[in-house]
């Protein structure tokens, strides 16, 4: 196999297919999107109904669903607004969510269950990404961006929050549920450290364990305001369980 060396010339060639099929923000919108077409059906299915205090009832929850952008006017009508409207205008570029949800009646007598009409019940709003799969100005072509006053050069892949463009920037974080175990500083009170950023459910909660300098562990929780001298068997326990 013979491999040829490329010049300067070939090498700008391939940079500018990549921007031109990926661009430089594909990561936030492929992450958007991932979000809004799979994420949030997932987390509505991990719930599944919600169970009130009234005997014999409850609730089913079906699939969620995300509008376009739009905005309430002072009249009470809601009509579909552009990014360049929210600018001007000082508005959040966001669309409504609904969810389906169906009333359940149970019979206590023979446990049979009766669903009732299934309603789509507003539940929230949501910020839109630009140029995302619930922007419309993701599908324009450039003359058509042009005539709805964009740059068509513009990316997207950030938000419109009160007038303000706004981006997330990703950060680096430690992973949830490992241990991280390091020799501490010289200027500190303890000879070792262990960290572990304990995950479940949602909920997050960091634990430092120290080893002092004279053999002693302590242990560290948010909720706590002291460190703590577990037992080896609780501390066992705080090692491989979540929060």
């Amino acid at each position: 196999m013979s491999f040829e060396k490329l010049s300067n010339n070939d090498k700008w060639v391939v940079l500018k297919s990549l921007f031109d099929e990926k661009g430089l923000v594909r990561q936030h919108l492929d992450s958007y999107n991932n979000f809004i077409e799979h994420e949030m059906q997932a987390i509505v299915d991990e719930s599944g109904e919600v169970i009130p205090d009234i005997p014999g009832f409850k609730i089913k929850f079906g699939k969620i669903k995300v509008g376009v952008p739009k905005v309430r006017e002072a009249d009470g009508a809601t009509m579909e607004i552009t990014p360049i409207e929210a600018r001007i205008r000082e508005l959040s570029y966001a669309a409504d969510i609904t969810l389906e949800m169906t009333p359940i009646t149970i019979d206590e007598r023979t446990q049979r269950e009766e669903p009732e009409e299934t309603l789509d019940i507003y539940i929230g709003k949501i910020p839109i990404m630009l140029k995302s799969c619930r922007c419309p100005l993701e599908s324009l072509a450039e003359q058509e961006l042009i005539n709805r006053g964009e740059d068509p050069l513009d990316p997207g892949g950030y938000f419109i929050i009160n007038g303000t463009e706004r981006v997330l920037v990703t950060q680096e974080d430690l992973a949830p549920n490992r241990i991280l175990a390091e020799e501490a500083s010289r200027s500190s009170s303890a000879t070792h450290q262990a960290k572990v950023f304990s995950t479940r459910s949602g909920f997050r909660a960091p634990v430092t364990i120290e080893r002092k300098k004279d053999g002693n562990l302590r242990v560290s929780f948010p909720s706590v305001p002291q460190e703590v001298t577990p037992p080896l068997s609780l501390l066992r326990y705080i090692l491989t369980s979540g929060p």
